[in-house]
Protein backbone atom coordinates (compact mmCIF):
# COMPACT_ATOMS: atom_id res chain seq x y z
CA UNK A 1 0.00 0.00 0.00
CA UNK A 2 1.38 3.39 -0.96
CA UNK A 3 2.51 5.37 2.06
CA UNK A 4 1.85 2.63 4.65
CA UNK A 5 4.55 -0.05 4.77
CA UNK A 6 3.16 -3.37 5.83
CA UNK A 7 0.34 -1.57 7.60
CA UNK A 8 2.73 -0.67 10.43
CA UNK A 9 4.38 2.60 9.38
CA UNK A 10 2.42 5.71 8.42
CA UNK A 11 4.55 7.84 6.13
CA UNK A 12 3.53 11.51 6.10
CA UNK A 13 6.95 12.90 5.19
CA UNK A 14 5.90 13.94 1.68
CA UNK A 15 3.59 13.15 -1.21
CA UNK A 16 6.75 12.08 -3.06
CA UNK A 17 6.49 8.72 -1.26
CA UNK A 18 3.40 7.76 -3.27
CA UNK A 19 3.65 4.58 -5.34
CA UNK A 20 2.19 4.07 -8.83
CA UNK A 21 -1.16 2.33 -9.18
CA UNK A 22 -1.48 -1.11 -10.74
CA UNK A 23 -2.97 0.53 -13.81
CA UNK A 24 0.11 2.72 -14.12
CA UNK A 25 2.43 -0.27 -13.86
CA UNK A 26 0.44 -2.08 -16.53
CA UNK A 27 0.58 1.03 -18.73
CA UNK A 28 4.38 1.02 -18.40
CA UNK A 29 4.51 -2.60 -19.54
CA UNK A 30 2.31 -1.95 -22.58
CA UNK A 31 3.69 1.47 -23.59
CA UNK A 32 4.64 2.07 -27.20
CA UNK A 33 8.25 3.27 -27.20
CA UNK A 34 10.66 5.22 -29.37
CA UNK A 35 13.63 7.57 -29.06
CA UNK A 36 12.37 10.78 -27.47
CA UNK A 37 15.51 12.78 -28.37
CA UNK A 38 14.43 12.17 -31.98
CA UNK A 39 10.85 12.97 -30.86
CA UNK A 40 9.82 9.46 -31.88
CA UNK A 41 8.35 8.14 -28.64
CA UNK A 42 4.57 8.09 -29.26
CA UNK A 43 3.71 7.78 -25.57
CA UNK A 44 5.79 10.84 -24.64
CA UNK A 45 4.29 12.78 -27.55
CA UNK A 46 0.79 11.92 -26.35
CA UNK A 47 1.53 12.96 -22.76
CA UNK A 48 3.03 16.27 -23.88
CA UNK A 49 0.04 17.00 -26.12
CA UNK A 50 -2.35 16.18 -23.26
CA UNK A 51 -0.42 18.35 -20.81
CA UNK A 52 -0.29 21.35 -23.14
CA UNK A 53 -4.02 21.15 -23.82
CA UNK A 54 -4.93 20.72 -20.15
CA UNK A 55 -2.83 23.75 -19.20
CA UNK A 56 -4.03 25.90 -22.08
CA UNK A 57 -0.55 26.30 -23.57
CA UNK A 58 0.94 25.56 -26.99
CA UNK A 59 3.47 22.88 -26.09
CA UNK A 60 4.95 20.76 -23.32
CA UNK A 61 8.15 18.93 -22.43
CA UNK A 62 8.67 15.90 -20.17
CA UNK A 63 11.67 16.11 -17.83
CA UNK A 64 12.97 13.68 -15.18
CA UNK A 65 12.38 15.85 -12.09
CA UNK A 66 10.85 19.00 -10.69
CA UNK A 67 14.26 20.47 -9.89
CA UNK A 68 15.34 20.00 -13.50
CA UNK A 69 12.02 21.44 -14.68
CA UNK A 70 12.62 24.61 -12.68
CA UNK A 71 16.25 24.90 -13.77
CA UNK A 72 15.43 24.35 -17.45
CA UNK A 73 12.63 26.91 -17.22
CA UNK A 74 14.82 29.49 -15.48
CA UNK A 75 17.46 29.12 -18.18
CA UNK A 76 14.88 29.21 -20.98
CA UNK A 77 13.34 32.44 -19.70
CA UNK A 78 16.54 34.40 -19.05
CA UNK A 79 20.15 35.14 -19.97
CA UNK A 80 23.13 34.54 -17.69
CA UNK A 81 23.60 37.46 -15.34
CA UNK A 82 19.92 38.38 -15.18
CA UNK A 83 18.10 39.06 -11.91
CA UNK A 84 15.15 36.83 -10.93
CA UNK A 85 12.55 37.89 -8.35
CA UNK A 86 11.12 35.06 -6.26
CA UNK A 87 9.47 34.48 -2.90
CA UNK A 88 11.98 34.20 -0.06
CA UNK A 89 10.68 30.79 1.10
CA UNK A 90 10.26 29.31 -2.37
CA UNK A 91 11.41 25.82 -3.32
CA UNK A 92 13.71 27.19 -6.03
CA UNK A 93 15.50 29.34 -3.46
CA UNK A 94 15.59 26.81 -0.60
CA UNK A 95 15.81 23.29 -1.97
CA UNK A 96 17.44 23.20 -5.40
CA UNK A 97 21.11 23.27 -4.37
CA UNK A 98 21.67 26.81 -5.62
CA UNK A 99 21.30 25.76 -9.26
CA UNK A 100 19.73 29.14 -10.05
CA UNK A 101 23.18 30.66 -9.49
CA UNK A 102 25.73 27.88 -9.96
CA UNK A 103 24.30 26.49 -13.21
CA UNK A 104 21.88 29.10 -14.60
CA UNK A 105 24.18 32.00 -13.67
CA UNK A 106 21.27 34.08 -12.36
CA UNK A 107 21.00 36.43 -9.41
CA UNK A 108 18.05 35.53 -7.15
CA UNK A 109 16.28 38.49 -5.56
CA UNK A 110 14.15 37.02 -2.73
CA UNK A 111 11.12 38.94 -1.43
CA UNK A 112 9.13 37.91 1.63
CA UNK A 113 5.52 37.16 0.74
CA UNK A 114 2.41 36.64 2.83
CA UNK A 115 1.47 32.96 3.16
CA UNK A 116 3.64 32.35 0.10
CA UNK A 117 2.06 35.03 -2.10
CA UNK A 118 4.08 37.96 -3.41
CA UNK A 119 2.59 41.45 -3.13
CA UNK A 120 2.55 43.07 -6.60
CA UNK A 121 3.69 46.37 -5.05
CA UNK A 122 6.73 44.67 -3.52
CA UNK A 123 7.54 43.04 -6.85
CA UNK A 124 7.31 46.32 -8.70
CA UNK A 125 9.54 48.01 -6.13
CA UNK A 126 12.14 45.24 -6.46
CA UNK A 127 12.57 45.55 -10.23
CA UNK A 128 16.05 46.98 -10.76
CA UNK A 129 16.20 50.14 -12.88
CA UNK A 130 18.09 49.90 -16.15
CA UNK A 131 21.52 51.01 -15.03
CA UNK A 132 25.03 49.92 -15.99
CA UNK A 133 25.66 48.91 -12.37
CA UNK A 134 22.70 46.53 -12.01
CA UNK A 135 21.78 43.12 -13.43
CA UNK A 136 18.65 43.31 -15.56
CA UNK A 137 15.50 41.95 -13.96
CA UNK A 138 13.77 39.68 -16.50
CA UNK A 139 11.73 37.09 -14.59
CA UNK A 140 9.38 36.70 -11.61
CA UNK A 141 8.82 33.20 -10.17
CA UNK A 142 5.89 32.07 -8.06
CA UNK A 143 5.20 28.71 -6.39
CA UNK A 144 1.73 27.18 -6.32
CA UNK A 145 0.86 25.60 -3.99
CA UNK A 146 3.54 27.03 -1.71
CA UNK A 147 5.40 24.29 0.13
CA UNK A 148 7.05 26.13 3.03
CA UNK A 149 3.97 28.27 3.62
CA UNK A 150 2.02 25.06 4.29
CA UNK A 151 0.49 24.15 0.93
CA UNK A 152 -1.16 27.55 0.56
CA UNK A 153 -2.80 28.59 -2.70
CA UNK A 154 -1.81 31.59 -4.80
CA UNK A 155 -5.24 32.38 -6.27
CA UNK A 156 -5.93 33.20 -9.92
CA UNK A 157 -6.74 36.77 -8.89
CA UNK A 158 -3.39 37.13 -7.12
CA UNK A 159 -1.56 35.70 -10.13
CA UNK A 160 -3.41 38.06 -12.45
CA UNK A 161 -2.31 41.05 -10.35
CA UNK A 162 1.32 39.89 -10.55
CA UNK A 163 0.96 39.31 -14.28
CA UNK A 164 -0.14 42.90 -14.74
CA UNK A 165 3.09 44.11 -13.10
CA UNK A 166 5.31 41.79 -15.12
CA UNK A 167 3.66 42.70 -18.44
CA UNK A 168 3.87 46.43 -17.76
CA UNK A 169 7.58 46.09 -16.96
CA UNK A 170 8.50 43.71 -19.78
CA UNK A 171 9.18 40.74 -17.48
CA UNK A 172 8.08 37.12 -17.76
CA UNK A 173 6.10 35.31 -15.08
CA UNK A 174 6.96 31.67 -14.34
CA UNK A 175 5.11 29.31 -12.00
CA UNK A 176 6.64 26.40 -10.14
CA UNK A 177 3.35 24.53 -10.19
CA UNK A 178 4.57 21.24 -8.75
CA UNK A 179 1.26 20.94 -6.86
CA UNK A 180 -0.89 23.18 -9.08
CA UNK A 181 -3.59 20.52 -9.38
CA UNK A 182 -3.99 20.59 -5.60
CA UNK A 183 -4.75 24.30 -5.90
CA UNK A 184 -7.26 23.79 -8.72
CA UNK A 185 -9.06 20.94 -6.94
CA UNK A 186 -9.19 22.87 -3.65
CA UNK A 187 -10.76 25.93 -5.29
CA UNK A 188 -12.90 23.77 -7.60
CA UNK A 189 -11.80 25.62 -10.73
CA UNK A 190 -10.21 24.57 -14.01
CA UNK A 191 -6.42 24.58 -13.76
CA UNK A 192 -6.32 26.97 -16.71
CA UNK A 193 -7.68 29.69 -14.42
CA UNK A 194 -4.20 29.66 -12.86
CA UNK A 195 -2.09 28.99 -15.93
CA UNK A 196 -3.54 31.64 -18.23
CA UNK A 197 -1.88 34.39 -16.22
CA UNK A 198 1.68 32.99 -16.47
CA UNK A 199 4.02 32.75 -19.44
CA UNK A 200 5.07 29.21 -18.59
CA UNK A 201 5.12 26.71 -15.74
CA UNK A 202 5.93 23.20 -14.61
CA UNK A 203 3.89 20.59 -12.75
CA UNK A 204 4.93 17.40 -11.01
CA UNK A 205 3.75 13.92 -11.93
CA UNK A 206 5.48 12.17 -9.03
CA UNK A 207 3.85 13.82 -6.02
CA UNK A 208 0.08 13.67 -5.50
CA UNK A 209 -0.47 12.26 -8.99
CA UNK A 210 1.44 9.11 -7.96
CA UNK A 211 3.73 8.59 -10.95
CA UNK A 212 7.10 6.98 -10.26
CA UNK A 213 9.09 9.82 -11.86
CA UNK A 214 8.76 12.97 -13.94
CA UNK A 215 7.58 16.55 -14.29
CA UNK A 216 6.23 18.47 -17.27
CA UNK A 217 7.09 21.99 -18.47
CA UNK A 218 4.46 23.87 -20.49
CA UNK A 219 4.51 27.14 -22.39
CA UNK A 220 4.52 28.55 -25.91
CA UNK A 221 6.25 26.68 -28.72
CA UNK A 222 9.36 28.88 -28.83
CA UNK A 223 9.90 28.53 -25.09
CA UNK A 224 9.53 24.74 -25.24
CA UNK A 225 11.97 24.50 -28.15
CA UNK A 226 14.57 26.38 -26.12
CA UNK A 227 13.75 24.24 -23.07
CA UNK A 228 14.21 21.05 -25.10
CA UNK A 229 17.76 22.02 -26.01
CA UNK A 230 18.63 23.05 -22.45
CA UNK A 231 17.16 19.80 -21.14
CA UNK A 232 19.58 17.95 -23.43
CA UNK A 233 22.48 20.12 -22.21
CA UNK A 234 21.69 19.20 -18.60
CA UNK A 235 21.56 15.48 -19.37
CA UNK A 236 17.80 15.21 -19.44
CA UNK A 237 17.41 14.03 -23.02
CA UNK A 238 15.76 10.63 -22.66
CA UNK A 239 15.44 7.75 -25.09
CA UNK A 240 12.60 5.25 -24.52
CA UNK A 241 10.90 7.67 -22.13
CA UNK A 242 7.44 6.28 -22.79
CA UNK A 243 7.90 4.15 -19.68
CA UNK A 244 7.83 7.44 -17.74
CA UNK A 245 5.11 9.06 -19.84
CA UNK A 246 2.66 6.13 -19.70
CA UNK A 247 1.79 6.53 -15.99
CA UNK A 248 1.69 10.30 -16.56
CA UNK A 249 -1.16 9.81 -19.01
CA UNK A 250 -3.07 7.75 -16.44
CA UNK A 251 -2.38 10.46 -13.85
CA UNK A 252 -3.86 13.23 -15.98
CA UNK A 253 -6.88 11.10 -16.83
CA UNK A 254 -7.69 9.63 -13.42
CA UNK A 255 -5.63 10.94 -10.49
CA UNK A 256 -6.45 14.65 -10.32
CA UNK A 257 -9.93 14.62 -8.78
CA UNK A 258 -8.87 12.19 -6.04
CA UNK A 259 -6.59 14.90 -4.59
CA UNK A 260 -9.68 16.13 -2.73
CA UNK A 261 -9.37 13.10 -0.44
CA UNK A 262 -5.89 14.28 0.57
CA UNK A 263 -7.25 17.74 1.40
CA UNK A 264 -10.03 16.28 3.55
CA UNK A 265 -7.50 14.15 5.42
CA UNK A 266 -5.18 17.13 5.96
CA UNK A 267 -8.03 19.09 7.55
CA UNK A 268 -8.92 16.09 9.73
CA UNK A 269 -5.30 15.85 10.84
CA UNK A 270 -4.98 19.59 11.51
CA UNK A 271 -8.20 19.80 13.49
CA UNK A 272 -7.16 16.82 15.57
CA UNK A 273 -3.77 18.33 16.36
CA UNK A 274 -5.39 21.64 17.26
CA UNK A 275 -6.91 19.97 20.31
CA UNK A 276 -3.57 18.70 21.65
CA UNK A 277 -2.09 21.01 24.28
CA UNK A 278 1.36 22.33 23.40
CA UNK A 279 0.91 22.02 19.62
CA UNK A 280 -0.18 24.83 17.32
CA UNK A 281 -1.59 24.66 13.80
CA UNK A 282 -2.53 27.76 11.81
CA UNK A 283 -5.78 26.52 10.28
CA UNK A 284 -5.76 29.34 7.70
CA UNK A 285 -2.87 27.54 6.04
CA UNK A 286 -4.60 24.16 5.77
CA UNK A 287 -5.77 24.72 2.22
CA UNK A 288 -4.53 21.58 0.48
CA UNK A 289 -2.51 18.57 1.67
CA UNK A 290 0.26 20.01 3.88
CA UNK A 291 0.06 20.47 7.66
CA UNK A 292 2.68 22.48 9.57
CA UNK A 293 2.77 21.94 13.33
CA UNK A 294 4.54 24.34 15.71
CA UNK A 295 6.10 22.52 18.69
CA UNK A 296 7.19 25.63 20.60
CA UNK A 297 4.60 25.02 23.31
CA UNK A 298 6.24 21.68 24.14
CA UNK A 299 9.73 23.11 24.53
CA UNK A 300 11.23 20.47 22.25
CA UNK A 301 12.92 20.80 18.89
CA UNK A 302 11.58 19.11 15.80
CA UNK A 303 14.36 16.50 15.44
CA UNK A 304 13.66 15.05 18.90
CA UNK A 305 9.91 14.98 18.28
CA UNK A 306 10.39 13.40 14.85
CA UNK A 307 12.57 10.66 16.34
CA UNK A 308 9.94 9.90 19.00
CA UNK A 309 7.19 9.67 16.38
CA UNK A 310 9.35 7.39 14.24
CA UNK A 311 9.78 4.98 17.17
CA UNK A 312 5.98 4.71 17.27
CA UNK A 313 5.55 4.15 13.52
CA UNK A 314 4.82 7.66 12.25
CA UNK A 315 7.17 9.34 9.77
CA UNK A 316 7.09 13.14 9.43
CA UNK A 317 9.64 15.71 8.25
CA UNK A 318 11.30 18.78 9.72
CA UNK A 319 10.26 22.23 8.48
CA UNK A 320 12.38 24.23 10.91
CA UNK A 321 13.82 24.02 14.43
CA UNK A 322 10.40 24.00 16.11
CA UNK A 323 8.05 23.09 13.25
CA UNK A 324 7.29 19.72 11.65
CA UNK A 325 5.57 19.05 8.34
CA UNK A 326 3.07 16.34 7.47
CA UNK A 327 1.73 15.69 3.98
CA UNK A 328 -1.33 13.62 3.10
CA UNK A 329 -1.33 11.64 -0.13
CA UNK A 330 -2.55 8.61 -2.05
CA UNK A 331 -2.60 5.53 0.20
CA UNK A 332 -3.30 7.51 3.37
CA UNK A 333 -6.87 7.00 4.52
CA UNK A 334 -8.97 8.26 7.41
CA UNK A 335 -7.96 5.37 9.66
CA UNK A 336 -4.29 6.26 9.14
CA UNK A 337 -4.99 9.86 10.16
CA UNK A 338 -6.77 8.66 13.29
CA UNK A 339 -3.84 6.39 14.15
CA UNK A 340 -1.38 9.24 13.47
CA UNK A 341 -3.29 11.48 15.86
CA UNK A 342 -3.20 8.79 18.54
CA UNK A 343 0.57 8.47 18.10
CA UNK A 344 1.05 12.23 18.34
CA UNK A 345 -1.07 12.41 21.51
CA UNK A 346 0.89 9.56 23.06
CA UNK A 347 4.18 11.25 22.20
CA UNK A 348 3.07 14.56 23.72
CA UNK A 349 2.01 12.75 26.92
CA UNK A 350 5.42 11.10 27.10
CA UNK A 351 7.19 14.45 26.72
CA UNK A 352 5.06 16.03 29.46
CA UNK A 353 5.75 13.05 31.72
CA UNK A 354 9.50 13.46 31.18
CA UNK A 355 9.36 17.18 31.88
CA UNK A 356 7.71 16.55 35.26
CA UNK A 357 10.10 13.82 36.38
Amino acid sequence: MAGVKGGDVIDLRSDTVTLPTEEMLEAIRRASLGDDVYREDPTVNRLEEMAAKKMGKEAALLVPSGTMANLVSLMSNTRRGDCVILEAESHIYWYEVGGISTIAGLMPWPIRGYMGALDPKDVEAAIRPKDIHFPETTLVCIENTHNRAGGTIITPRQIEALSKVTRENGLKLYMDGARIFNAAVALKVDVREFTRHVNNLMFSLSKGLCCPVGSVIVGDSDFIERARKIRKMLGGGMRKAGIIAAPGIIALEKMIDRLEEDHVNAKLLANGIKGIEGLYVDLRRIQTNIVLVDLSGLGVNSNIFIAMLRERGLLVSSHSKNVIRMVTHFGIRREHIEKALAIIEETVRELRKRSKS
